[in-house]
């Protein structure tokens, strides 16, 4: 069985693959072991590659001027993450990109995808489909923190994703929905006692 199989299923929800696409594909991933608490982007850096997480639970996050930690995305198997807007641009990260555990991610270099999506009009419709959903989730989590409670927010982000809720910590889960750490604590028992 082919070492990246994972990825390829990823991408055959999406489009269908060919042995050459595969080969093309595993050409360009590299895969790395990372350990907890280590940082696969920081800012001031240019973001070179996007990371598949194959195993692991990471975060990306900024920390503002006043010292606070604001999340932005969580990732775990099966998903991707990276300072996206650096590596697009190619201009220095904003962001750090935390492993919460040990994981194993598969990396693929900015101009390497470029040159594959050039070369594999496959490629270039899959990683299209994905910046859309993706923008798509962006506004719904804009929408969500507009015009939803606190309260609300979490029940919802629980019910879609119980596997983050599980594994990150909680100051880290309040950090991404906008509540301190106490508020969701008190959110989670009001919500566990009406079930």
């Amino acid at each position: 069985m082919n070492e990246n199989q994972t990825i390829f299923a990823n991408i055959r929800r999406h489009v269908d693959l060919s042995a050459e696409d595969e080969g093309a594909l595993s050409a360009i991933l590299m895969k790395r072991r990372v350990k907890k608490r280590q940082f696969i982007v920081q800012p001031g850096f240019v973001c070179a590659h996007q990371s598949y997480v194959e195993k692991g639970a990471f975060r990306a996050y900024f920390i503002h001027k006043n010292g606070a930690e604001h999340t932005i995305q969580f990732a775990i198997e099966d998903w991707f993450i990276s300072d996206f807007n650096s590596y697009i641009s190619q201009t220095p990260a904003s962001l750090f990109v935390e492993a919460l555990e040990d994981g194993l991610i598969m990396q693929m270099e900015y101009n390497a995808v470029e040159m594959l999506c050039a070369q594999n009009p496959i490629f270039e419709r899959y990683f299209r489909m994905i910046a859309q959903k993706s923008f798509a989730f962006a506004q719904r989590r804009i929408l969500s923190n507009l015009g939803q409670t606190a309260a609300e927010r979490f029940r919802d982000f629980n019910k879609l994703y119980p596997e983050i809720v599980r594994r990150v910590p909680q100051y880290m889960l309040a950090s991404y929905l906008g509540m301190t750490p106490e508020f969701l604590s008190k959110t989670r028992k009001s919500l566990n006692r009406e079930s």
